[in-house]
């Protein structure tokens, strides 16, 4: 498989360096262990002569030439946390010729790939308009402000479509890779993973914090204090449109501009997160627990938690010890 990895500019320095060492951890097992020559061509192209990482050091790049024909293109994040600095940044001149190139590379046939704010610059480009796709979840809020056309899943780790794969948030990068190896052998993909000690990830769920999301809106981070007051209780739509001063179908909405959910999922976020911290530190059991977010048994409590984190109660417990 011939892969490009296209570096920017200030890019995320991890991103750059997991990705490179799992190719290369990949290639090593292959020629030692498997009897085979390494199954991974990786160059490190830019659209510009010198490009720095978001740390300063300075990454060796390959010219893309006509010649050039990979397989795939790996587009790892920029070096960015926040809209105010990733907005300006999308807009910056290598980012629009990187995002050309990326145009050109599809139009012949290359599948793109890209992690976390990877994925901006892919939508950006278009490329993701009327696909599925995922990103680093604490951007999320701006993903949907910016690529409404963009069918968005911010709870899952690796979407596949007809274009390549999107990614989720920083190390997501290493999921990805580990993708990749195992579509040319399965089999090196769970060699590699154990020698990084990592595992392909489904959902990015567990990671989310409702209380970063509720931030990008003034009216969500209203909502989200409003309800962690009342987790106790059964959740009334006209009710949190009463106390917030606004309307049932403007919450509603608001709710689904930006988090992409409605109020009561959000709502249930926000349980599903307070139990889980009384799991880990209350030493109550699963009965207490669920009658302190707002449900009359355990039962309903394990099947929530199991439906949104793909984990139950035994092994978030687990996790702890």
């Amino acid at each position: 498989m011939r892969i490009s990895v296209l570096a920017l500019e200030g890019l995320f320095d991890t991103a750059l360096a997991v990705t490179l060492d799992a190719l290369r951890v990949a290639n090593s097992i292959a020629a030692k262990t498997m009897g085979g020559t390494p199954r991974f061509d990786v160059t490190v192209v830019g659209v510009r002569k010198r490009v720095r990482s978001g740390q300063g050091f300075t990454i060796p790049v390959q010219t893309i030439t006509p010649d050039l024909k990979p397989d795939w293109v790996i587009v790892p994040a920029l070096g960015t946390s926040t809209p105010d600095v990733l907005v300006p940044a999308l807009g910056r001149a290598d980012v629009n010729d990187a995002k050309a190139q990326l145009l050109e590379w599809r139009a012949e046939g290359v599948q793109i790939a890209a992690s976390c704010i990877g994925t901006f610059i892919l939508a950006d480009a278009g490329l993701l308009d009327h696909r599925e796709a995922t990103t680093t979840w604490s951007l999320a809020p701006l993903f949907r402000q910016r690529y409404p056309n963009v069918l968005l899943d911010e709870t899952r780790m690796l979407v596949r479509t007809d274009i390549g794969v999107t990614a989720g948030a920083a190390l997501g990068h290493l999921d990805l890779a580990l993708w990749l190896i195992r579509q040319v052998s399965p089999e090196l993909s769970t060699v590699v993973s154990r020698y990084l000690l990592a595992d392909i990830r489904s959902s990015q769920a567990p990671y989310i914090i409702p209380n970063h999301l509720a931030q990008a809106d003034p009216l969500i981070q209203r909502f989200e204090l409003w309800s962690r007051d009342r987790l106790k209780d059964g959740f009334s739509l006209q009710d949190a449109a009463s106390a917030l001063a606004t309307s049932p179908r403007s919450l509603q909405r608001r709710c689904q501009e930006v988090l992409g959910k409605s109020p009561l999922a959000y709502f249930q976020d926000l349980r599903v997160e307070r139990a889980q911290s009384l799991l880990r530190g209350s030493g109550l059991d699963v009965d207490a627990i669920a009658a302190e977010v707002g449900y009359v048994d355990g039962a309903t409590l394990r099947t929530l938690l199991r439906q949104r984190l793909g984990r139950g109660v035994r092994d978030l417990r687990a996790d702890l010890r």
